[in-house]
């Protein structure tokens, strides 16, 4: 089982490149199944319009993180579409889920399980270590595989999460800070891990942002607006390869995609 993750798609830009590169390398590569953190898609949030574009595109499942809720758009939506997940560890007063299982070829299923960090992030998160032993634990879908998307901000919290599910899940990769890390790789157990995926918008950008608004923030210029910077894209990801009679991981490869 060939698993594609894609790092946060951040602006029109990264939308577009997606919706240009993924259709021909699914077919290339035989991905099976393809995540996608799409938090950014519209700078900060996501549009309804967006999700169907990615979904048209090949995405199977679009996970979320601390801009879930940034427009006001997309509140209904994750309410009601099974195929994108918010941090399960928001508390039960928001809207969507955090967690689903779903068909795959051959008839394999794949769960998939959207956390977010609280380190240096959002105290009243509840404890993601607590929130994926809870939901493995209770939910009644069998699924041949498990993989997390840990939005966060540390990279220990990331690590020390793999290493806590090291064995039990296919893989537990990173996304959020928007820089892909070179530290793929699977754990003694049989976890597959990265850091973070990295993101997918327009290289010559501070993380995905125009650099100029980044730059005034820096120098203390109050009530600018960041915007999504424009020019040549990236798709930054990973594939997992997975074993299908044990559901572990079997090998990382990064992915870096320009078209």
């Amino acid at each position: 089982m060939l698993v594609m993750a894609i790092g946060d798609v951040v602006g029109e830009g990264g939308v577009k490149l997606l919706c240009r590169v993924l259709p021909a390398f699914r077919r290339l590569r035989a991905i099976d199944f393809v995540i996608c953190n799409g938090e950014n898609a519209a700078g900060l949030g996501i549009l309804p319009q967006q999700a169907e574009a990615m979904y048209a595109a090949g995405v199977d499942v679009i996970t979320l993180g601390n801009h879930s809720y940034s427009r006001r758009e997309a509140r209904q939506m994750i309410e009601d579409d099974r195929y994108i997940l918010r941090p399960a560890n928001f508390t039960a007063r928001n809207p969507g889920r955090g967690f689903g299982v779903y068909d795959a070829p051959r008839g394999r299923r794949v769960a998939v399980m959207n956390l977010m960090g609280r380190l240096f992030m959002d105290s009243n998160l509840e404890n993601p270590f607590h929130t994926a032993d809870r939901l493995l634990r209770e939910t009644e879908e069998k699924a041949d595989f498990t993989l997390i998307d840990m939005h966060a901000e540390a990279t220990s919290e990331k690590l020390a999460l793999a290493y806590y599910l090291d064995g039990r899940v296919s893989a537990v990769y990173g996304t959020h800070t928007h820089v892909p890390t070179a530290d793929e790789r699977v754990l003694p157990g049989g976890t597959g891990y990265i850091t973070d995926l990295g993101m997918t918008g327009a290289v010559n950008s501070v993380l995905g942002m125009a650099p100029q608004s980044s730059i005034d923030r820096f120098l203390g210029v109050q009530g600018g607006r960041q915007r999504a910077a424009e020019g040549e894209c990236e798709l930054q990801g990973a594939m997992f390869s997975l074993d299908e009679k044990t559901g572990l991981c079997v090998s990382v490869e990064r992915l870096a995609l320009r078209a």
